[in-house]
């Protein structure tokens, strides 16, 4: 790995833990450094391996997520295993929401259907895609699409993300001395199993070469929102067929437009980033996973908002010098 290269591995693999467990408000400003550093090895570690698999491989967008759904599904039901235990909530400000849970259990697997698109989805969205796209932004044409590890650098971070995920998977806060069911546990290592293999397999479709413009990097950040936001909209069943109805829908429209000749890095970025600022309004009115005074809770909620906006701000001003402003193809 060069000198040339290291900064942005390191920037996404501090920032994932950051997108994934602070953006949304689970966390007080002081609590943030510490949660960052102790769950880097396991989400760093995994966006920058999804991340180079992609861009090694060619994978474009859609491999990167499909590979972090695989990598949500792993989390949630191989590693804390938060999908199938349900009291993992229970000592922490969110144990009122099990209850809501239970209205979507899936028969014979134990699980709740809206925990496992509300889990995996935020893997997706926040974890994974907000993360690779916001670093990816703030890198010149030349360089965004390129690996940053050599074979050595990959198999240092596959070390770190499986000592971090094993590090979970023993903690007494991160599994919760729970152990799902052998059956529960060959289902989730089945559908990540199926997921990457869909991420590997699929073949890239052409560019579209007709004269059909592509919309505006606002029109598909609005796209992504509503299908973000929407996702928890309606209790139930209903509101599961809500989601994944929206989810379809943003994931053909943002198929079709990227195959278009005016899609660039900016209609990435607008698509990565925007579920990224949704989340950072709902912290608000989410509660931190411990208690904390409203006066805490408040100087972190601020804190969020304004880093979330300096990361998206700084990479939309990045994206307007002339080696960042050359398209590039996200199928």
């Amino acid at each position: 790995m060069t000198a040339k290269r290291l900064p942005p591995a390191v920037a996404l693999l501090l920032l994932a833990p950051w997108t994934a467990e602070c953006a949304w408000g689970g966390f007080t400003l002081t609590g943030m450094p510490f949660v960052v550093l102790v769950l880097a090895p396991m989400y760093g570690g995994a966006a920058l391996l999804i991340r180079e698999a992609a861009r090694r491989l060619g994978l474009g967008w859609p491999g990167i997520v499909l590979l972090a759904s695989a990598f949500g599904v792993i989390q949630a039901g191989l590693v804390d295993q938060s999908l199938f235990n349900p009291g993992f909530l229970d000592d922490t400000e969110f144990a009122d929401t099990q209850a809501v849970a239970q209205q979507t259990t899936v028969p014979g697997l134990g699980f709740s259907a809206r925990q496992a698109v509300d889990y995996v989805g935020n893997h997706v969205a926040l974890s994974i895609c907000a993360a690779i796209a916001l670093v990816e932004s703030y890198l010149g044409a030349d360089r965004r699409l390129r690996p940053w590890l050599g074979r050595p650098g990959l198999a240092v971070v596959a070390v770190l993300w499986l000592g971090g995920s094993l590090l979970v998977f023993a903690d007494d806060g991160g599994r919760k001395n729970f152990l799902a069911a052998p059956a529960q546990l060959a289902f989730a290592a089945a559908v990540a199993l199926a997921l990457i293999a869909t991420a590997l397999l699929r073949r890239p479709r052409p560019a579209d070469h007709a004269t059909r413009p592509t919309p505006r990097p606002a029109w598909v950040g609005l796209t992504v929102a509503v299908a973000y936001a929407g996702a928890g909209l309606a209790p139930g069943w209903p509101g599961i067929a809500l989601a994944l109805a929206l989810s379809a829908a943003a994931a053909v429209l943002l198929m079709r437009w990227s195959r278009r000749p005016g899609w660039g890095q900016r209609h990435v970025l607008a698509a990565g980033s925007v579920s990224l600022l949704v989340a950072a309004a709902y912290a608000y009115a989410v509660p931190t996973y411990a208690p904390a005074t409203p006066a805490a809770a408040l100087v972190g909620d601020v804190a969020i908002s304004v880093i979330v906006l300096a990361l998206v701000g700084g990479a939309w001003w990045r994206l307007r010098a002339p080696s960042s402003a050359v398209p590039a193809p996200a199928r």
